[in-house]
């Protein structure tokens, strides 16, 4: 008889399955195995192509094998310092800087070693909870609410420390953020530091989306809170290369203890990232006038889509607003819930899977992000085209243009009909 052994999880592992946004783009790859339409609206997965730059010095650097410092390359962590500095007029050192196999295992090593709640806002990326969850961190969701773009704010922030006063909490902020795209203005940020800064609270700001702001004038909560803030960054979004796994996280220096104490795990789980990737992320950090016209198109081109999918979602009879960046929308179909519930439709797990079914449309439920089941919400992420087509496209449109609905239906014409399903399918 073959060896059974008994099934042991770990209590905080029971429950969880894979990731949302990873399982919805594993089904939507299947359907379309068996021959659906299926437009790919689930996986926030940049659609634009590594730029050439990059992958010349991924070429050039492919041989190098050897195992790299434990918080990264030298040389990387001095070229994050200064885009940080040139970017954001924030100030690092090259030291303050650690590489990791990606934000999100750096995030979770933050989590692993801070003993203290986790707060974020709801809605929130899908797997901060969860992180939490696994190591055995309280967390606390803050509401937000439609009408403040679904934004933390410094109220709701100071209440839930004045609850209990010098409790230690890591508060993750995500701007433009994910799952909306919407971002917080400078008065917003300087009041969520004041309160920051009167409860000593270590702010982990995910600034993974920041360069996709489309007006290119992200601002860091670092400015205002220097001493409690690390930045997270790292290439998967506005680079294009989710698939290279390397994230960095900056510290203040009164913060090196967790650095030091995160980078001590590292060395005894994943060592160092890899040495080529390492070294081509180089030339990305760097810049130059290649990635700054990159930057350009790629947020010229998110721009229009965003544009294009709020006014058919105001047609519609949403009360839906610009995002500020990423490639995300929110959309609260709570003004059309009385139609919906006549289809049978009453909370966002069922609201896209007939979606799915009815429309081909992939898309996420928004109790995905935190928020409660019965809420009409979902996430969209309007990235199944071929970025690089695009690219080449927008460039042959002068600067001064926007990007109209020709342009966008000839290059985006996935997200553009997935758009225009949905609409034809609400009404």
């Amino acid at each position: 008889m073959p060896f059974q052994p008994d099934v042991h999880l770990n209590l905080n592992v029971r429950g969880l399955g894979v990731s949302a946004t990873l399982a919805i783009n594993e089904r939507s790859n299947a359907l379309r195995q068996q021959g659906r339409q299926v437009y790919k609206l689930g996986l926030g997965q940049s659609p634009f192509p590594v730029p050439p730059s990059v992958v010349d010095a991924l070429r050039q650097f492919a041989g190098e094998k050897d195992y790299l410092p434990v918080k990264g390359l030298p040389a990387l962590q001095e070229a994050i310092a200064s885009h940080l500095d040139r970017e954001h007029d924030v100030a690092f050192r090259g030291e303050d800087i650690m590489i990791g196999p990606g934000s999100k295992e750096l995030m979770f090593i933050l989590q692993l070693v801070y003993y203290g709640d986790l707060v974020i806002p709801t809605p929130s990326w899908v797997s901060y909870a969860p992180q939490a969850s696994i190591i055995g961190r309280r967390v606390h969701w803050l509401p937000t609410h439609r009408h403040n773009h679904w934004k933390l704010s410094a109220d709701s922030l100071d209440a839930l420390c004045q609850s209990d006063p010098g409790r230690p909490r890591l508060v993750i902020l995500n701007y433009p953020a994910n799952p909306h795209g919407y971002t917080f203005t400078d008065d917003e940020l300087q009041e969520i530091a004041e309160v920051a800064r009167r409860h000593r609270l270590i702010l982990l700001s995910d600034e993974i989306y920041g360069r996709t702001r489309y007006d290119g004038q992200h601002r860091s909560i670092a400015r205002y809170y220097p001493e409690g803030t690390i930045i997270s960054d790292g290439l998967s979004k506005w680079c294009g290369a989710g698939g290279w796994r390397l994230g960095a996280f900056a510290f203040p220096p009164n913060l090196s203890w967790l650095r030091d104490a995160m980078a001590t795990v590292a060395s005894e789980t994943y060592t160092s990232v890899a040495a080529p990737i390492q070294h081509a992320a180089v030339s990305a950090f760097q810049g130059g006038a290649d990635i700054d016209d990159y930057l350009f198109q790629s947020r010229r081109i998110l721009k229009g889509l965003a544009a294009y999918q709020v006014a058919a979602y105001q047609r519609a009879g949403l009360d839906l607003a610009m995002p500020d960046g990423a490639f995300y929308l929110f959309p609260d179909f709570s003004p059309l819930a009385e139609r919906l519930h006549q289809r049978g439709i009453h909370d966002s797990a069922a609201l896209c899977e007939a979606l799915l079914e009815d429309t081909g449309v992939a898309t996420l439920p928004g109790d995905a992000f935190g928020r409660p089941a019965g809420e009409l919400t979902l996430r969209q992420a309007f990235v199944d085209f071929d970025g690089q087509a695009a690219l080449d496209g927008a460039a042959k449109v002068t600067a001064e243009a926007s990007l109209g609905d020709d342009f966008l239906r000839q290059y985006c014409g996935n997200c553009t009909t997935a758009m225009d399903r949905i609409v034809d399918w609400l009404a």
